[in-house]
This record gives structure tokens, C-alpha cells and sequence, in this order.
């Protein structure tokens, strides 16, 4: 057997920024419907944004690092199709 610990490594890499890129995604459409219900002040909409945000660019910044794009980071689920 013979393993290539960098492929390894940005394996691991890719699947732990599509988990956290799914979750992040699950998190905009929360804050999202609380927004529109109006269950948050103007500041904790500044504060989710900002949060959004500063996560969005450490996701491109590990991307680049290891030579990532969008579509290593989509996972094909077969019949259901892809997760991101």
C-alpha cells in the first residue's frame, strides 16, 4: 500500500471544510428566518454578519493553502446528488 500523506492530508482537509461549509450554510438560513421574523436587534444581525464573513474568508484562505475549489469540496451522495 502505498499512501501519499499530502493527498491524505488535503483529503482530510476537504471533507472537514465541507462539513464546516454545510453547517455554515445551515447556520445563513437560520439567521436568515430570524432576520426576516425579526427575533434579532440590528447589532446581533451586525455580529452574524461579520462572524459570516470573517468564516468565509478563512474557508478561501485553507482553500488556497492546500490547493482546494469549490467542487473538491462537493461530495456526490449518488441518488440523492451532490451534498454542497
Amino acid at each position: 500500500m502505498n499512501i501519499d500523506p499530502e493527498r491524505v492530508e488535503k483529503g482530510l482537509v476537504a471533507l472537514v471544510l465541507t462539513l464546516v461549509d454545510l453547517i455554515r450554510q445551515l447556520m445563513e438560513k437560520q439567521a436568515i428566518r430570524r432576520i426576516e421574523n425579526e427575533q434579532l436587534t440590528e447589532a446581533e444581525i451586525e455580529r452574524v454578519g461579520n462572524a459570516f464573513f470573517l468564516l468565509n474568508e478563512k474557508i478561501a484562505e485553507l482553500k488556497e493553502t492546500f490547493d482546494l475549489s469549490d467542487e473538491d469540496l462537493n461530495l456526490n451522495l449518488g441518488p440523492l446528488g451532490d451534498l454542497l
